[in-house]
């Protein structure tokens, strides 16, 4: 690193910023989320500046003791990293049992990084790790939807005593790749209430029904039947 930064240098990270933070913005701002384009883009840009900044101190090291600029310089970008956490921490939203936001606040807090590193003259750093960060945004999201993953659901069915034990329930849902955590029964007024907390096999953000809970709505004696599934899609 040079011991003094000029403005085509600057001008040059600066360049650089812009199009990383785009880049990683534009992944958020396509899919809908709060946090776009212009969040992205000025966490990147802010987190850049801070280091350009800081190179521009680093050549006043070594003054006086009783200069201002006497200073430990590298807590500055540090400083970055810790305030950008409160802003991912906004990005993030609990709904019962579903959280969103959480790539989005990944998403922020590496673009800091990348700023930092662009800033900081690691250009070269900076970009790749931008372009991986946009494949890991875009690529493993089509990879994810691809997959088959189990989201955990709770499945609720009031039946008539006798008509369905829960032995045989556990069975059913076994055939069909439920993944049984719990398994809970109560009875009263000649009804049985049966609660099973179960993980369902999936494509990722899938908004179909499991063909189990059609053939469930056949048991004779069945009262009522609730599923109740957390999205494990929405980021």
């Amino acid at each position: 690193m040079p011991p003094t930064l000029h403005w085509p240098a600057i001008a040059l990270r600066l360049i650089v910023t812009l199009l990383a933070g785009s880049l990683l913005g534009f992944d958020r701002s396509r899919n809908g989320h709060p946090a776009g384009l212009r969040t992205t883009l000025l966490v990147t840009l802010a987190a850049s500046v801070a280091m350009i900044q800081m190179d521009l101190l680093l050549p006043t090291s070594g003054k006086a003791w009783n200069s201002f600029v006497v200073m430990d310089v590298m807590r500055l970008p540090l400083g970055i990293l810790t305030g950008v956490g409160f802003i991912g921490a906004g990005a993030i939203v609990r709904r019962g049992d579903i959280v969103l936001g959480v790539t989005t606040a990944a998403t922020l807090w590496f673009g800091t990084v990348v700023g930092l590193c662009i800033g900081g003259g690691q250009v070269i750093l900076g970009s790749v790790a931008a372009a991986i960060g946009y494949g890991v945004l875009t690529v493993l999201r089509w990879l994810e939807g691809r997959l088959e993953l189990f989201q955990p659901a709770t499945l609720t069915l009031v039946t008539a005593q006798g008509s369905l034990t829960p032995a045989s329930l556990r069975q059913q849902l076994e055939t069909a790749h439920f993944r049984i955590r719990a398994i809970s029964v109560e009875y009263a007024e000649q009804r049985q209430h049966i609660c099973c907390e179960v993980r369902w096999p999936s494509t990722h953000g899938a908004a179909s029904l499991p063909p189990l809970l059609d053939h469930l709505r056949q048991t004779p004696g069945l009262v009522s039947l609730n599923w109740r599934a957390v999205s494990t899609g929405a980021k």
